[in-house]
């Protein structure tokens, strides 16, 4: 499988390293770098647990990669695991802002495998070797200084950074922050509506008062009912208000 010109660190740390006599070399176990240019100079390899010797390999060995391994070219360079420690390196040191607090840790970084120029950092909240965690983008431009263990930067939030991984956790309270803010939309344009109706509304009593004399008429119980012009009717409405202004006259005027 041929490379491509971007490789992630950690893609070549997983990786088992097999040269071209068809050795296994073992797993990766840590990137030698020259933090002052931000570059990747090679990696080693611990190829058995029952040794203490590492072997170190430069990067530009690798001549190609698998879903499972790594495959390089030549001989190793021998050293040890006391040696490798001393190399400098910018992994896991702390991510400083400008206000000097403490916001993430260097997780990991993106590289160039053709001339080991690193491109940018990756940055996490908390411990990166925990899985799931986010990953943010550390630009090289927003680094304004560096010593071992330490990255300073400018900006004062880790959300100023672009996120490129979210963890479920990190999905979870975007999640709910939208939610929130398109509640509170809802809520404010339904309080306007709510405001705009009520001040329409014509609360003067003299505008009610002339409103419900105006349709008075529709409380009328005989609507357009003519008793002028029918005997009967005319009758039926004599006995019914003398029933109600006399009720003790004809007992109950309902039954």
């Amino acid at each position: 499988m041929t490379l491509s010109n971007e490789l992630l660190l950690s893609n070549l740390l997983n990786h088992n390293v097999r040269c071209d006599k068809g050795i296994d070399h073992g797993p990766g176990i840590i990137a030698w770098m020259h933090p002052p240019v931000h570059r990747l100079l090679g990696w080693a390899t611990r190829p058995s647990t029952l040794k203490l010797s590492r072997d170190v390999w430069r990067l530009n060995q690798l001549k190609g990669i698998s879903s499972q391994e790594l495959y390089v070219k030549g001989i190793p360079a021998q050293s040890d695991q006391a040696t490798l420690d001393r190399f400098p390196t910018l992994l896991e040191a702390d991510l400083i802002n400008r206000n000097g607090e403490k916001i993430a840790l260097i997780a990991d970084f993106v590289f160039d495998y053709k001339t080991g120029k690193i491109l940018y950092y990756l940055v996490s909240r908390s411990n990166p070797k925990i899985p799931g965690t986010s990953r943010w983008q550390l630009s090289l431009d927003k680094i304004i200084d560096q010593q071992p263990g330490l990255v300073f930067t400018n900006n004062l939030r880790l959300d100023d950074f672009p996120i490129l991984k979210s963890s479920f956790r990190q999905n979870l309270l975007k999640k709910s922050l939208k939610l929130r803010d398109q509640f509170q939309e809802i809520s404010l344009r339904a309080n306007t509506r709510l405001e705009g109706w009520l001040e329409e509304l014509p609360w003067d009593d003299e505008e009610l008062s002339e409103n419900f004399s105006e349709d008075n008429s529709r409380f009328d119980l005989f609507g357009d009912w003519d008793i002028n012009n029918d005997d009967e009717a005319k009758q039926f409405y004599i006995n019914s208000s003398s029933r109600i202004n006399n009720p003790e006259k004809e007992g109950d005027p309902w039954i």
